[in-house]
């Protein structure tokens, strides 16, 4: 795995994973009962935002690492997700592990 797929790998998980912590304990001002005129009930009055990015930044960064391992260790390859055989056979002359020789 290249430097490059890597840093889209962890972007990816962080916001997929950011995205999923963003609900967790907020508290919206219809909750709290104090809806600021203008805006909407469900508007967050405390958001923690802080909190929750150094969260999704700790667990991307373990759920990064565990893809890595998977990754780099050859344990789960590109032809396992060829459900259809589009990719035909494996060239029998390039070694398993992706090196040059």
């Amino acid at each position: 795995m290249s430097i490059t797929s890597a840093l889209v790998l962890y972007a990816v998980i962080w916001f997929m994973t950011f995205l999923i912590v963003i609900p967790i304990r907020l508290k919206t001002q219809g909750d709290v009962g104090e809806v600021v005129p203008g805006t909407h009930a469900s508007s967050p009055e405390h958001h923690y935002l802080k909190a929750k990015a150094w969260i999704t930044t700790g667990s991307s960064a373990v759920i990064w690492a565990i893809l890595f391992w998977i990754i780099t260790s050859g344990l789960i390859t590109v032809r396992d997700f060829d459900w259809f055989n589009v990719m035909g056979p494996a060239d029998v002359t390039a070694p398993a592990d992706g090196t040059d020789g």
